[in-house]
This record gives C-alpha cells, structure tokens and sequence, in this order.
C-alpha cells in the first residue's frame, strides 16, 4: 500500500545518507594531499559534510508521515427469514404476553446484511426484524463465517417477528421458540454475508445526523431521549452511485401494538421501503437506544379525513415509518465524507448476573435456553458452567460488549436496549429521592467515551439481555418514586441492577483498548 511504500522509501533515504557519510569519511586519498593545509581542509570538509548529514537526517526524521485512507469496499444484501406458519407448529409472536399466535403474513421478516471490507479486515452488519437474537446464536453465525473478522448481528427489537428468546410461548411455564427456526436464521443470515463477498465494490462513505424529538414517546419517567438519527451513506467510486445505506433509530419496532397477529418488520419495513424507493439502493436498519421505554410518538398522523391514526392500525404504522424515513433522508441528503477506514476491533465477553426472580425460573423450566456461568469478582472471567450437577445459586450469562472503528468513526455495540441516559447522561438532578439506590455512582456514558469521535449506537447488538437501567433510576421497591402507587415498567425485563454499570464499564474498557492501539 502507499503508506507502506512511504516507510520503506523513506527508509532507504535514510540509508544511503549514512552510507554517503560513511564513503566521505574513509575517502581520503593518500597520494595527492600529503602537506598540512590540505589535510585540514580535508578535515574541515568531512566535519561540514557530517554536520548537513545529520541536519538531513533529523529533517527526514521530523518530517510527519503522510496518511493515507486504505480502500473501502462494501456489498449489501438481504435475506428472507419469514417463518412458516403451521397449525402443528404454531408461529409465537415475540413481545407483550403469552400466546400470542401468528395468523398470518402482511410483509415478511427480514434479514439485511452490509459487508465491508478495507484490505486486510472484513466487518459484516446485519439487521435482523427480531425481538432480539441471543449470543449464542450470533456465535454460531460468526463461526459460519470464516472469511470476517467480526460480525454483528443487531436486532431491531420488533414486537411483531417470532420469538426467538422463549419467554412468549402459550403459557408462562412453556417455552415460545421453535429451534428448527433458529437454526433457519444462523443458517440464512450466515450464507447471505457469505454471498456478499464477492459482491464488494469499491466506495466512498458519508456520515449524517439529524434530530427529531417530536418522533419519540417515553413511557417511563423521567422522560428522556436519544433523538438523534444516524446514518452511514455508502457511493460507488466510479460513478458516484449509492451503493447502500446503513440508518439507526432509536424507537421500539411495536407501532402495531399487542393485539396485531400478523407477522411484519413494523414501522423499520416502511423506512426501509421508502429509503429504497428514493435512493434506488439496499438499506440495513438497525436501532439504537429504545430503554426507557423509547416508542413511536402518539397525536401526529391522521387520514384523509382528519381522524387520528392509532397504535394497532397498519395505517399508523405506515405513517409512523414514512415519517422515519422522511427524518432519515434529511441524514442522507446532508452527510459529509468520512474516512471509514482502518478497521479496528475491540470485542470482549462479560459476565452479566441474572438476578430477576422470573428470568431465573424461566432458566430452571428451560423456557429460555443458554448456558450458565458461575459470577467471579471479576465480570470478565467466567467460573465454572452450570450444569445439572452444578447449580450454584447465583448465576450469570455470557453476553459481549464491542466497540468497533471503521476510521474516524466508531461503532458502539450495546447487547441490549440501553436507556437514553446513558448515552448523553441526561441523569435527573436532583436525584428522585423514593428510588432505591440515589446514591450510586453514575454510570459513564456513550457521549462522554466517544466525545471527539463520530458514532453510532447500535442496541440489541449480538445479545438481547433486556433494560439497561441506570442504577440511580432503580425502583422495585416501595415507596415508589414519584409518589406512585405501584413500580413502574422496566425492572420486570431487566436482568438486575447490576447490568448498567457493568455494561457501561465495559464500554469504557473496550473505548480505551481502541485509544491505545491508535
């Protein structure tokens, strides 16, 4: 590469200068210059020469190298992972409550890759319509794909998709997942970012931002987002031509609501739809920060006749997702270029603590299915597995923060659905004194670890572990903060109290790990 070429051209400079000092100090003809004066303006002239020489030398050696962008490659690809539905085998459909079973089809359930390649490593982005794909799964994928270095499986969290955790089967006691399913989607995603490999095409990258608030609703106080759409543009070399886009939101996939029993992406399906309609290019989607809980706005999309379109109706699901889009192209039409490589990876296992009571008996029962570790002092290590004959009674499960760097930009990788807190640190102040732990440390946030970066955020990223709660806003336990009566929603599909500060440390760690390998 031309960096390459640089070291070693400015290497041999260096060595035929030395080897030019080293021949005017041992030419010294012995035949024609034997009286004094002659030696000493030989003497002299070696000493001027040795002294331009090492002026040369300390110019070559603080002349500052010049940088130069590997090539970017990229492919995108997508990939149907629709379920069959069967009266033997039913379709459960992920979110809300039990039983809830599929009756059918309105738009299918979608796979949608980005390979990216910049000469020496291959990172693969996937969004998947799913509530959310466990680790283990994504470790199956990654081992199906030898030629990547790193892959990502980002879920968009959609409420409407199958369940692939467990927990939404036709009772609390029954497990909701049909594992010949699973395996469908390891194998189908895996054989996609495998197709795209020889589909890389040289491009060019832009990176855009825009903020919407007005497009968000939280349910939970106190009320706090993360407005701010993201998006990676990706243009053919040659001609200029998108090649792809890659787009983050932060809003629960569930605009149909609890009572739809038709399998559909939700709202991400219209943004996708619309931005390819309009950039005549693939889309990946995947979202972001929806902690909190973070859902599509209420009050702002009517039909032609003035009446309100509500949560449940495929009308309002589709406006919902115009509107995304809408947001999006705003990104997309005010992106400027970045440079998107080197690649660099920091990826590290930790151990999360399982101590929600229903998560626990979900384990025992085998309604949710995925190995189980042994807590050390240390959430980095794992002791020993968990096994029949094994049962320690605290446990924990191996989940993955990563952060990764395509140049100037950085990917933050979250295995959950963080709570906009943490990604700004728009922390209540004063704290709500009824939570039940005012006092703890504030956790470090995504902002201030890449503040002098451009970043995205993907939630649900290679894990689904449930809420991140700032340990601050814990409350499950009465007196309840704000004067309520009852806790309000999020602990119950929160894994523990502990999940926040461990994940945002291993951000950190993994932030750090990045900077000192610069």
């Amino acid at each position: 590469m031309f960096g390459e070429y640089q070291i070693e051209k400015r290497a041999s400079i260096r060595t035929s200068k030395v080897d030019f000092l080293g021949s005017a100090i041992e030419s010294t003809p012995s035949e024609a210059h034997d009286q004094m004066g002659s030696r000493a303006k030989k003497s002299k002239g070696i000493e001027m020469t040795k002294q331009l020489g090492w002026i040369i030398l300390a110019l070559i050696a603080a002349f500052p190298r010049v940088s130069v962008a590997q090539p970017l490659s990229a492919a995108f690809g997508e990939v149907d992972l629709t379920p069959e539905i069967k009266a033997e085998r039913p379709v459960f459909l992920a979110g809300y409550g039990y039983n809830r079973r599929a009756s059918g089809v309105h738009d299918p359930i979608m796979g949608r890759a980005l390979l990216l390649d910049d000469g020496h490593k291959r990172i693969a982005i996937v969004g998947v319509d799913l509530i959310g794909l466990a680790f283990p799964d994504v470790q199956r994928i990654r081992d199906n794909l030898p030629n990547v270095d790193f892959t990502i499986v980002a879920s968009t969290h959609s409420h409407e998709g199958p369940d692939v955790i467990g927990i939404w089967g036709p009772n609390p006691l029954s497990r909701g997942v049909d594992d010949s399913y699973v395996s469908l989607v390891v194998d189908r995603v895996s054989e996609l970012v495998t197709s795209l490999e020889k589909q890389l095409t040289p491009v060019t990258a832009k990176f855009g931002t825009v903020d919407d608030a007005s497009l968000l609703r939280d349910s939970r106080l106190p009320e706090v987002y993360d407005p701010t759409l993201r998006v990676l543009r990706f243009q053919a070399v040659d001609s200029g031509a998108d090649v792809g886009l890659l787009v983050q939101w932060n809003s629960h996939p569930e605009a149909m609501g609890s009572r739809n029993t038709l399998l559909t992406g939700d709202f991400p399906a219209t943004t996708v739809a619309e931005l390819q309609k309009k950039y005549h290019c693939p889309v990946v989607y995947v979202s972001g920060a929806v902690g909190g809980l973070l859902a599509p706005s209420r009050g702002q999309f009517r039909d032609e006749q003035g009446n309100e379109l509500q949560e449940g109706d495929f009308a309002y699901c589709e406006a919902y997702g115009r509107a995304v889009a809408h947001l999006a192209a705003a990104a997309i039409d005010t992106a400027t270029p970045i440079t998107a490589t080197p690649f660099a990876v920091s990826a590290k296992p930790i151990a999360i603590a399982v101590e929600n009571p229903l998560y626990k008996l979900a384990r025992k029962l085998n309604v949710v299915r995925r190995p189980g570790f042994a807590l050390t002092d240390d959430f980095e290590t794992f002791g020993q597995q968990v096994s029949r004959e094994f049962r320690p009674d605290d446990a924990g499960l191996k989940s993955e923060v990563s952060v990764v760097a395509l140049g100037e930009l950085r990917i933050a990788c979250i295995p959950g659905e963080l709570y906009p807190e943490l990604v700004y640190g728009e922390f209540q102040n004063p704290v709500e004194p009824n939570a039940d732990f005012p006092d703890a440390e504030l956790e470090p946030t995504v902002a201030s670890l890449l503040a002098d970066k451009k970043w995205m955020l993907f939630g649900l990223a290679n894990d689904e572990i449930g809420y991140i709660i700032p340990k601050r806003q814990w409350d499950s336990q009465s007196p309840y903060a704000y004067g309520r009566d009852a806790r309000q929603y999020g602990e119950i599909n929160s894994c523990g109290v502990e999940v926040a500060p461990v994940v945002m440390e291993a951000l950190r760690r993994r932030v750090a790990d990045l900077e000192a390998a610069d």
